[in-house]
Parts: structure tokens; sequence; C-alpha cells
């Protein structure tokens, strides 16, 4: 089942640190399969309070994208990131083909 890295980023200094990090992500990625999907955009907001960018990266599962986040390369750059910027980044399991919201309601049964 496809997985997801997903960042909220806000307040991002764009500077030499945060090009350098642009720069090197790409390559992390590719021995785990990871592939962009939503890159810095800033979405347009329908509902609530939003501020900053969206990052989501796709993975073939739950393990690759894990593997991609502690991989050395990885870490070797995350502090690029964090340290020019305040955001929040998380890993989650998609939900499979044909699946339907009242799908949930059965795990809950």
């Amino acid at each position: 089942m496809t997985a997801y890295a997903i960042a909220h980023l806000r307040d991002v200094q764009l500077n030499a640190e945060i090009v350098d990090y642009i720069k090197r992500i790409d390559e992390t990625l590719i021995p785990f399969g990871g592939r962009f999907l939503i890159h810095g955009a800033t979405p347009e907001v329908m509902e609530g309070p939003w501020e900053g960018d969206l990052v989501v990266i796709a993975f073939p599962d739950i393990a690759a994208a894990r593997g991609w986040y502690m991989s050395p390369g990885y870490q070797a750059i995350l502090a690029l990131r964090t340290g020019n910027s305040r955001s929040a980044a998380i890993i989650l399991d998609g939900v499979p083909d044909g699946y339907k919201a009242t799908d949930f309601l059965a795990k809950l049964a």
C-alpha cells in the first residue's frame, strides 16, 4: 500500500542551506522509490486557518518511507531544513484502491 511523507513548512528562510537541501533531497529518494506529489505548494484555503507550504512524497509502502527518513543520506541533510524553517513532518499509510469512507466504520465494529 502506498505510504506518504508529508511536511508542513512555515517561515522558510530561503537561504544557501535550504537551496542545498533542495538540491540534495532528490538523490535521497531514489533508493526508496520516493517521488514528489506536491512540493512547496501553497494551498488554496477553503476552510479554517492555514499558513505555509505543503510537501507530499509517495513511497511504495510504509517501510520504504521510514527507511528513507532514517537513511544516512536524508539524515545528513535534515538539519538544513529543520534549522531554517518551522516545520512538522509525518509518515503515514494511504488507503487501498476502492476504499470508501464507510470502510472506516467497519474498523470500529
